[in-house]
């Protein structure tokens, strides 16, 4: 997966459509990344003590990374990523503007 923590991203597909935000998490496995303040949903909290009271918290979903482009950091557009090995070591490029992510 190339996307990873602390990316700026755009969404590009779904109730979301245009927000831009910073990865919070990325799961490899799931192909799938949370956004921050992107696919909010409420999620009801139970008290934890009898002193407490239950509540309802906004909590951010992942989005599968089909429906997110990277924003390049030169133009501030989206843009694809490319991989290519750099001295031995794998370093993220970006398509519009050639910068380098890592």
């Amino acid at each position: 997966m190339k996307i990873k923590k602390g990316d700026k991203v755009i969404i590009i597909a779904g109730k979301d459509r245009g927000k831009t935000g910073k990865v919070l998490r990325a799961l490899p496995q799931d192909e799938k990344v949370v956004v921050e303040g992107v696919n909010m949903h409420k999620r009801h909290q139970r008290p934890t003590s009898s002193k407490q009271h239950g509540q309802i918290i906004d909590k951010a979903m992942p989005v599968h990374v089909s429906n997110i482009m990277i924003v390049d950091p030169k133009t501030g557009k989206r843009t694809r990523i490319s991989a290519k090995r750099i001295s031995g070591k794998y370093t993220r490029i970006t398509k519009k503007s050639n910068t380098t992510l890592d």
